[in-house]
């Protein structure tokens, strides 16, 4: 089966190609839907939260029981 990847978009009522292509009746069809691009607010969002993520992670890893160690506790 020969395939071809159209462009379309969608109108609010039905699948519109966004150049003209011939297509007969009853054409099988397969439609793969792609997400909206993330808007700026979402992608700040998004980079707040792996910053908070990332402030947690160095809080556990250099918390208050975290012993101090000195260039004598170096090994080369």
């Amino acid at each position: 089966m020969i395939t071809l990847t159209l462009r379309a978009h969608y109108d609010g009522e039905h699948i519109v190609l966004d150049e003209p292509f011939e297509l007969p009746t009853n054409a099988p069809l397969t439609v793969t839907v792609l997400a909206p691009a993330p808007s700026e607010h979402d992608r700040e969002r998004e980079r707040a939260s792996w910053a908070a993520l990332s402030a947690q992670s160095l809080a556990r890893a250099y918390g208050d029981e975290e012993p101090e160690y000195t260039v004598a506790d170096l090994r080369s």
